[in-house]
Parts: C-alpha cells; sequence; structure tokens
C-alpha cells in the first residue's frame, strides 16, 4: 500500500462494552494511537465475534482548523449498529501541520487498522471512508492518492471540498461569510501562503480531481443545492474520474444544510449505508 509506515498502536487503557439498542450488547471501543502526536487517534468499533467484518473509516469535518472526533460518536455507533468495524479518526490539524500531514494521518490509521484487522475483527481487504466537509476533502484526496489503495471499495463524502483551489477563487469577493472562512481555511492549510509561486506545488497537490488515475475508488458525494460548498466542486471530480473510468455518483439535495447536518436530513444517511452495502458486498 502507497501509505507511509505507521507505528504499531498504543491502545488506551479502558476498553468499553457498548450495549446497542436492541439490549443484546456485543459492541466493543477502544481508543488507539497510529502516531506520536496527540491528534493522531482513533476510536475502534467492533463486535469481537471472531468474524472478518467491513470497515468503515470516520474523518470529522471544521475547517481543517477544528473538529473532533467526538462530534461523530452517534454516526460512529449507527455504522457499528449495522455491523461494520468502525474507525472514527481524529487528525492533525491545520495549525498542527500543513498538507499533506491530513492525508498522511489518514493513510497511516488506514495502515494501523489493516495491521491490526484480526485483533478488531475488520476485512482489510474490504472497507470505505467517510468524510464530512474538510474530512470530505481528506477522504477524496485518500480515494485519488496514488495508483489505487489496498482494499479500498469506495469513500463517501458529505459536502466535501474537491478544490480548495475554487473554494479560494469564490471567497476571493464573495458576500457569503462561509465562502469567506473557506478561503481563509485552504490559506492556512496550504501553509499559510496563496496558490502562487512557492506554493502552487502544495495547492496542487490539494487537488483531488488533478489526481485522477484509473485505479482509484468508486465515490458518492452528496451537496445542498445552496450551501457554500455548491455541487460543482463534485460534477468537476466526476467529470475527471469519469475520464479514466471510475464512477462518481453526486446528490444534490435541495436546501443549504451542510455537512453533518446534511447527513441528518431525512432519507440522506440510508442512501449513504445503502451504497456502502453495495460496495463492500
Amino acid at each position: 500500500m502507497a501509505a507511509t509506515a505507521a507505528k504499531e498502536p498504543t491502545p488506551a487503557p479502558q476498553v468499553h462494552n457498548l450495549i446497542g439498542p436492541d439490549g443484546l450488547g456485543g459492541i466493543s471501543m477502544e481508543t488507539v494511537s497510529y502516531g506520536a502526536h496527540k491528534r493522531q487517534a482513533m476510536d475502534v468499533w467492533w463486535t469481537p465475534d471472531g468474524q472478518q467484518r467491513p470497515g468503515v473509516f470516520l474523518i470529522h469535518g471544521g475547517w481543517w482548523s477544528g473538529g473532533d472526533k467526538k462530534y461523530m460518536k452517534e454516526i460512529t455507533r449507527s455504522f457499528a449498529n449495522l455491523g461494520y468495524t468502525v474507525f472514527n479518526l481524529n487528525y492533525r490539524l491545520s495549525g498542527d501541520a500543513p498538507w499533506p500531514a491530513q492525508r498522511t494521518d489518514a493513510l497511516d490509521a488506514i495502515t494501523t487498522a489493516r495491521k491490526n484487522a484480526a485483533k478488531w475483527a475488520f476485512d482489510p481487504a474490504n472497507y470505505v471512508v467517510v468524510g464530512f466537509s474538510a474530512g470530505g476533502h481528506i477522504a477524496a484526496s485518500v480515494a485519488t492518492y496514488g495508483d489505487g489503495i489496498n482494499g479500498l471499495k469506495g469513500v463517501v463524502g458529505l459536502s466535501p471540498i474537491i478544490s480548495p483551489l475554487q473554494a479560494y477563487n469564490d471567497g476571493a469577493d464573495s458576500a457569503d461569510p462561509s465562502k469567506r472562512k473557506l478561503r481563509t481555511a485552504a490559506i492556512k492549510l496550504a501553509g499559510g501562503c496563496s496558490p502562487r509561486g512557492k506554493c502552487s506545488r502544495v495547492w496542487a497537490s490539494m487537488e483531488v480531481a488533478w489526481h485522477a488515475s484509473r485505479n482509484d475508488a468508486p465515490m458518492l458525494t452528496v451537496h445542498s443545492k445552496d450551501e457554500f460548498v455548491p455541487p460543482a466542486q463534485s460534477l468537476l471530480m466526476k467529470k475527471m474520474l469519469g475520464q479514466v473510468g471510475v464512477p462518481v455518483t453526486v446528490l444534490t439535495k435541495p436546501g443549504i444544510n451542510h455537512s453533518n447536518p446534511l447527513y441528518r436530513e431525512p432519507g440522506v444517511a440510508e442512501q449513504v449505508q445503502a451504497w456502502i452495502a453495495q460496495r463492500v458486498g
């Protein structure tokens, strides 16, 4: 696999047994480190029944500069209750390290999970990555990294920022404060500089669609029609990946909801879950 080598995970001292809504229990959870930085940690939820289960990696949003896996707990639980082994990630924020540290962290988390697959009842050859907003950008960047990632069957983005460069341009003269904030966040992710000159390479690395190749993972993205991360971002990726034969499905919902609130709209979670079930078989 193309990811950088991950160190052996350091388990947290406690393992919590969780009781599901059916009252049967059987789900376990622990927090492990996949690197030396305090943000390089993930919560693993699994059913210790001896089976190999498909995996779901969750990546939170927060402008690349904030957010935390603790806000993904209910979504994590929902996938665990569906029978998946779930990895809920934290990663280094843009204030900790510039791009591509965030993608590197996601890849290292996947490497750690695959190395310890037997422990967590996880099938290392059958998993998806799901990201929200800035986390959607990281997830999509994993999808187009190198010449494909071993075992990755699909990537889902909820309001994913596919093109930080487009966000930079859209926020220049926008009256929308969220678009202006996203422009500033993209600059910070790039290490504090604009797309021109010495920073052109890092901005190019941040562009998901520019790295399309025929072995990339299929993708599903969901946007609201009038949110500040427009569906046009995903449609650009659909075009670029389509040229190399990789399917991308773009769903557009009415309204302005973004990221987690969009996922909570009626029917959206069910569509995402159905797509994932189809991908992992």
